[in-house]
This record gives structure tokens, sequence and C-alpha cells, in this order.
């Protein structure tokens, strides 16, 4: 995109804004620190959930220190009502460990006095500190021209097509600061965040459309899509049981057909020949049982029989006696 489309499309947004939503300025009577932590409250989030979010920190918790030792988890409770309640308080966790470990206090107020470029310098180099807070800090609590760019207001550059896909990566608006004039540049980050937070939270609201659409017209080509529906349970549902049946198919087909008719002749076969066989033993076993017993019984009257002949013969004495003649 050429430099003037570009600068004519932010021109056009900031008048536009400027008729729908009204000018909120943020108090002037905060110190440095105070406006980097409402920077942290404020990032993709509308003005009044980042007023009573930073009003819940200032009465729950003693000071700033108590804060920074607090966990992310009750941070978090404390910052329900904005977008994100987990990163901002993240956010404003990693942002009080950069200070507090850099100037080891919390009274940031002696960097309006020196130089603005070195101060930025040094809040980059925090660990975990966003550019939009950067920024934010150094708009309004140190008087520089910086307008802090958050996701929600690179994604609403992209669909009115004032950046491209790979440049609101890297969150970069070529030109900005040379558009939109110092003296107008805080009316300008105030206005534009309250429609790109609007358009975050909501990307398929017909109005929100209807005013982005007055300020391009090409943007119905960016706007986010909504996911189908019908091809959903289409995709993960069928996809993952169609193998399955595929496989028990082929098996139902293979393996039945050859081990059916095996299955069939070998039991009609080998059933008969184990019960003639088994009937055959026990017949051979009965007649050998029975045909032994007998020879032996047999055999033993016989010795008995002859044994009471013999004693039979014998003479009795009495008879004996009888035979013999008297002397």
């Amino acid at each position: 995109m050429s430099a003037k489309n570009r600068a004519d499309l932010i021109t056009k947004l900031h008048k536009f804004v400027k008729k729908e939503y009204q000018v909120i300025t943020p108090p002037s009577n905060r110190s440095v620190l105070e406006h980097m932590i409402y920077g942290c409250c404020l990032e993709n989030s509308n003005f009044d959930a980042a007023d009573d979010a930073f009003a819940k920190l200032q009465e729950n918790y003693f000071d700033w220190n108590e804060v920074r030792v607090t966990t992310v988890a009750e941070l978090a409770e404390s910052c329900r009502n904005l977008s994100d309640p987990t990163a901002a308080a993240r956010s404003l966790k990693k942002t009080l460990h950069g200070i507090f470990e850099h100037y080891y206090q919390f009274d940031l107020d002696f960097l309006k006095k020196e130089n603005l470029s070195k101060a930025v310098q040094t809040f980059q180099k925090f660990n975990g500190v966003s550019q939009f807070v950067v920024s934010y800090v150094a708009q309004n609590g140190l008087g520089g021209h910086s307008i802090p760019l958050d996701h929600s207001l690179m994604r609403l550059f992209y669909v009115l097509g004032i950046v491209t896909e790979d440049e609101s990566k890297k969150d970069r608006v070529p030109g900005l600061e040379r558009t939109i004039a110092k003296a107008k540049g805080a009316e300008f980050s105030i206005l534009a965040h309250q429609l790109a937070v609007a358009f975050n939270s909501a990307p398929f609201s017909t109005a929100l459309r209807a005013k982005i659409l007055k300020v391009n017209g090409d943007a119905k080509e960016r706007f986010p899509k909504r996911a189908s529906r019908k091809k959903e349970p289409e995709k993960k549902a069928p996809a993952k049981k169609e193998p399955v049946k595929k496989v028990v198919k082929e098996v139902a087909k293979k393996a039945p057909a050859k081990a059916k008719p095996v299955a069939k002749k070998t039991p009609a076969k080998a059933k008969p020949v184990a019960k003639k066989t088994a009937n055959k033993a026990k017949k051979k076993v009965v007649k050998k049982a029975t045909t032994k017993p007998i020879k032996k019984t047999a055999a033993k009257p016989v010795k008995k029989a002859k044994v009471t002949k013999k004693v039979a013969k014998k003479k009795s004495p009495t008879k004996r006696l009888s035979k013999k003649k008297p002397r």
C-alpha cells in the first residue's frame, strides 16, 4: 500500500470515530507508575473495565509491592471484568517485577525530567512488558508522541486495509505518527481504541461492520468468517470411524471365507471317529475285565473239590475198629 492511501485511511478513520465516540481523558494526577499499571489493565479492554480493575487493585492491596508478590490467579480475580483477566494479571505482575529489579523502587516520576528515548528503551528491556504499555506510558505519563497499539487495534487496522498481514503480526503501522499530529495523538488513540475493542469482542456484529464499511467499503473482503456448522461433525466424527469400519469389513471378507469350510468339515469327521474308537476300546476293556476273573474263580473251586474227594475216601477211626477181628 502507498503511503498516501494509508494516510488517507487513517485520517478518514479519525474523523469517523470522532463522531461516533467520546474522548475519555485519563486523570492528570496519576504518577508514571500508575499510568503503567493502568495501561496493563486497558490493553484489549474498554475504559470502564480498566477503571474498575484499577480501582479494585488500589482498594484490595496495601501498596504496589504487595501486588507484585501476589499470584496471577488472585490478580485475575480483581481484574475479572477485563477481556482477558489472566493475561492482564500476568502483564501487571511482570511489569512491577521489571521496575523493581531495575530501580529498586516504584517512584518513577523522576523520569519526566530525563530523556524520553532512554526511558522508553529501558522499559522495553523489561521482561514481559508489552509495547502497548510502553507506548501508553510514553504518551500519557512522559508526554511523548507514541500511539499505543494492541491486538484489537491492529486487527481493526488490518480489516480497514491500513496495514498488511505481515505488518499486523509485527505490530507496525508505518507513518502513523506522521499522519496523526502530536496534539491529536491521545485523542486518536482513545477514540480508535473504543471501536477496536468493540469490534474485537463482537466481530460478527452487523452494526459494527456497517460502521467499518463507512470508513472503507473494501473491508468486507477482510471480515472474519464464521466457521460452517455442517462441515465440523463430518470432519470430526466420520473421519475417525471410517478406517475402523474399512478394516473390519476387509477382515470379515477375507478371513471367514477360508476358515468356514475347514471349521465345518473337520468337526463332522472327527467326532464320529472318536466315538467309535472310544466304544471299541471300552468293549475290549470290558471283555478282558470279565474273562480274567472267571478263569481265576473257576480254578479255585476245582482244587477244593479234589481235596474234598480225597478227604471223603479216608475212613473214620470207628470203621477201622469195627473191621478188626477180636482176639
